[in-house]
């Protein structure tokens, strides 16, 4: 499942396809953001956050730098320029027997992007509200 699993994000991230987070995610998703303090549960607000994500991390510069994958989990480090910011991460990604994600955590470096990207998911979040 590992595989179909990133599979199908990778394809949603490629082609920036938020509407198929609806499929992706398990119900009772847990979000954790790197500038968040409490995690986020719940399909919807997880849904909310990478969908506002999927605007402001995935233009052309991002790409996906290594991946440490597991049978129910992987990370993935990923660069993007923002702003002229080079932006350094990780995404945490677990999921379940039936391949739906179920947490998916987001650590991000250096200070400067994380004050960045702070700025930039705010905006876009007030945005969709």
């Amino acid at each position: 499942m590992a595989i179909a699993t990133l599979d199908a994000w990778h394809e949603l991230v490629k082609t920036r396809n938020a509407k198929g987070l609806r499929d992706l995610l398990a119900d009772d998703v847990v979000f954790h953001s790197p500038v968040v303090h409490t995690p986020q549960a719940g399909k919807a607000v997880t849904t909310q956050y990478l969908a506002a994500a999927f605007h402001v991390f995935f233009n052309a510069s991002f790409r996906y730098v290594r991946e440490v994958i597991g049978p129910r989990d992987a990370v993935l480090e990923f660069q993007v320029e923002i702003d002229g910011i080079t932006v350094n991460g990780v995404d945490m990604i677990r999921w379940n027997d039936e391949g739906r994600i179920t947490d998916f955590k987001v650590m991000i470096r250096p200070l400067k992007a994380i004050n960045l990207i702070h700025q930039k998911m705010a905006a876009m979040l007030q945005a969709n509200q």
